[in-house]
């Protein structure tokens, strides 16, 4: 039988993301909080950040929310909440700033998918340390996808319901984040396999 992560520690942090979007759009406050690189050059430094959790229609809200969703089914009990708040202010700052400096071609930004991937990647490199080999397989895979992205490009599908070109790079810098969150993991893990390896 599945057993759902409903305790409170594991269902607040996710449900607070989610609402503090879905008020986000309500207000319509784009305007104010989107990256916006004209505005950015103004000194409107808020907008690296908080741009993560604006989104540019309830459609691309919406994908965002399942994104969360999944990733709260795969990994809930890997966060406290503490955490959880650390990585995504970390991710959203991490991949608000990738866009500023590495990508000029990105005027507008808006939407978590970056983050989220972060947040994924961290959950993966946790599951593999935890001896979960599904781990492993959701850690190639996200690699894989953002390959393919890379490779392809964005999806005309996705971004004509999200009424937005799908920002690729903001996948990758998001990933690379969480890579970078993962580094103690990865550090325990690698220190762990050739302490095996000797004895």
């Amino acid at each position: 039988m599945f057993d759902l992560p409903i305790n409170r520690k594991y269902i607040l942090p996710p449900l607070c993301l989610i609402l503090l979007s879905t008020l986000f759009m309500a207000v319509n406050s784009n305007p104010l909080f989107e990256f916006n690189r004209s505005l950015i050059e103004q000194h409107q430094w808020w907008r690296i950040v908080t741009s993560q959790f604006v989104h540019a229609n309830w459609t691309h809200l919406g994908l965002n929310v399942l994104g969360i969703v999944f990733i709260w089914l795969l990994h809930a009990e890997h966060r406290s909440p503490l955490r959880y708040l650390v990585h995504v202010l970390f991710l959203a700052t991490w991949t608000g700033m990738g866009i500023w400096l590495f990508c000029p071609d990105i005027n507008i930004y808006t939407g978590l998918s970056g983050l989220l991937h972060g947040v994924i990647v961290w959950g993966a490199v946790k599951d593999i340390t935890v001896g979960m080999r599904t781990g492993l397989l959701l850690f190639v895979g996200i690699w894989v996808k953002l390959g393919w992205e890379q490779w392809h490009g964005p999806s005309v599908d996705v971004g004509d319901l999200i009424d937005s070109r799908v920002a690729i790079e903001a996948h990758l810098i998001g990933a690379i984040g969480g890579l970078i969150l993962s580094l103690n993991l990865l550090y325990a893990l690698l220190k762990n396999h050739f302490v095996t390896d000797t004895k």
